[in-house]
């Protein structure tokens, strides 16, 4: 089933000073990354635009190499095919993750969505629906969209 991310998942245990152990750390990596993988692949049509979107926000949320981001993005590729659902990577985000960055996250999604120049509706709906998971507030999730759309509107990312 979700056997690789089981794994990094019972790994977890808390280090010193209440920072997220390495596991922890890796854990939260593929969570965020197989989330914004979900959204690029929510529409039929997966771009460039997407690929790099996903990388351009993963970069900034955990300052990677390019190594460990080529890394990253493939074993999030490869788990989100396999994923059956988003509680196990949202759960890990509602366990660690502050609420500024569970609505990043979420801006993050909007970011990928808006990245090829059209919003389609399964990208909305799937957004909408990891938003709640990750008990983002409504006015939080509008925030994230909005901010998003003139980010990419004026061709910027935060």
């Amino acid at each position: 089933m979700l056997s690789p991310l089981k794994h990094l998942l019972s790994q977890f245990f808390m280090s010193g000073g209440g920072q997220p152990s390495f596991d922890e750390a890796h854990a939260l990596q593929l969570a965020t990354a197989v989330l914004l993988v979900e959204v690029m692949r929510s529409d039929a049509n997966v771009t460039d635009a997407e690929h790099t979107a996903i990388a351009t926000a993963l970069r900034a949320r955990f300052s990677l190499s390019d190594d460990e981001l080529a890394q990253l993005l493939a074993h999030a590729e490869q788990t989100a095919q396999s994923a059956n659902d988003y509680f196990h990577f949202t759960s890990t985000m509602n366990e660690q993750f502050t609420q500024a960055q569970k609505i990043q996250v979420v801006e993050y999604m909007w970011q990928v969505a808006y990245a090829d120049g059209q919003l389609d509706a399964n990208e909305s709906h799937l957004i909408s629906k990891i938003a709640g998971l990750l008990h983002v507030t409504h006015g939080e999730y509008i925030a994230a969209k909005l901010y998003a759309r003139d980010a990419a509107q004026s061709g910027q990312q935060r």
